[in-house]
């Protein structure tokens, strides 16, 4: 199986910065696409940022600018670079990752996992 464990997250005032990371670990055999996503409360969880394994990245309109994701992929680690926070940001941050993993038969199976989520909370 494949795990996601994320850390990073916590209280900021409005303006501050936060840096999330997120490392993969278990019977990894390729990473496709590492993601952030978030959920607010009584709001549906939704995209901030993505990156593929050569590094072409996707940011919410939200976000831009103020937010960069980046990976290493010998590492298996995805960051989130959170600047200039915003009251709005406040959320559940989720790591997201695909791609395939090695099965008991040595065959390869695809995956999409989640982590656990952190907290995220920027004071006005």
């Amino acid at each position: 199986q494949v795990q996601l464990v994320e850390s990073g997250g916590g209280l900021v005032q409005a303006g501050g910065s936060l840096r999330l990371s997120c490392a993969a670990s278990g019977s990894i055999f390729s990473i496709n696409i590492m993601g952030w996503y978030r959920q607010a409360p009584g709001k549906e969880r939704e995209l901030v940022a993505t990156i593929t394994s050569g590094g072409n990245t996707n940011y919410a309109d939200s976000v831009k600018g103020r937010f960069t994701i980046s990976r290493d992929n010998a590492k298996n680690t995805v960051y989130l670079q959170m600047n200039s926070l915003k009251p709005e940001d406040t959320a559940v941050y989720y790591c997201n990752a695909n791609g395939l993993r090695l099965a008991a038969t040595m065959s390869h199976l695809p995956y999409n996992n989640w982590g656990q989520g952190t907290q995220v909370t920027v004071s006005s």
